[in-house]
């Protein structure tokens, strides 16, 4: 019933912005300023039978995931290296202040003297996630109980039974809460590294030549493509994320 109710609320203020949206679309009365969400509609749907929209798409995904994905995996690993090694975490606490503390626009502009624009959204995918899940694994792996710690080193279990009977109960809800965070961060920056990179065949371009050509209603119809498949991005990662870590703890899936 709870659910129900909400699922109902938020389909109400959706509704109250569109009409808001609709409402100052027809006051200001000029397309190139803002366009209406009927309009923005009519244009996504005339996009989506082209060939070049599904390109693009698929283009910014598999670079902006790729760099979410070598991020998340090397968090964990640095977060163990630096659980385990005190010199480690001491080398990489102002690597992560710094990633954190840059301006993503100012990492963008660095990175094109290192790579090609058709690679740039990995990269800064991959700096923008890091320190986020870095934080989350060692948030989780700080969090682990001290005395079933204690208890797994008295009866020498074995490696693989602390990892699943303590480590994986204590980290995973850090690093879920992370990805979350994490992948909306990723699609944010991987689109505005090819907003200044202009790789061809990418969604940030599309963005660029929309804006340059005065094509709002193209503008409103990719960011809402943006948001829809950062949304579904994050919801099926974080469900095969739940499916692999209950398999691993050999339940049910």
């Amino acid at each position: 019933m709870k659910k129900t109710k909400k699922r109902l609320l938020y389909g109400a203020a959706v509704v109250f912005w569109l009409v808001v949206w609709q409402l100052a679309a027809m006051a200001i009365g000029q397309e190139v300023f803002l366009v209406s969400p009927i309009q923005a509609l009519g244009t996504l749907l005339e996009l989506l039978p082209q060939p070049e929209f599904w390109q693009r798409i698929g283009f910014s995904a598999g670079r902006i995931l790729l760099g979410f994905l070598l991020g998340a995996v090397s968090s964990v690993v640095l977060a163990v290296a630096a659980e385990r090694w005190a010199w480690v975490e001491a080398l990489l606490s102002p690597v992560m202040q710094l990633v954190k503390a840059t301006p993503v626009a100012s990492f963008i502009i660095l990175a094109l003297v290192w790579v090609s624009g058709s690679s740039l959204s990995i990269l800064i995918s991959f700096f923008m996630v890091l320190p986020v899940l870095y934080g989350a694994v060692r948030t989780g792996i700080e969090s682990a109980d001290g005395q079933l710690l204690e208890m797994a080193r008295v009866f020498r279990l074995p490696l693989p039974c602390r990892v699943k009977a303590i480590w994986l109960p204590a980290v995973l809800p850090a690093f879920r809460q992370g990805c979350s965070v994490a992948l909306g961060i990723c699609w944010k920056s991987g689109v505005a590294a090819e907003v200044i990179g202009l790789p061809d065949g990418s969604i940030g371009d599309a963005l660029y030549r929309a804006k340059i050509t005065l094509s709002t209603g193209e503008l409103f119809a990719w960011t809402f493509v943006i948001i829809v498949l950062s949304a579904a991005f994050e919801k099926l990662f974080l469900a095969l994320l739940d499916k692999a870590v209950a398999r691993a703890a050999g339940e049910e899936w």
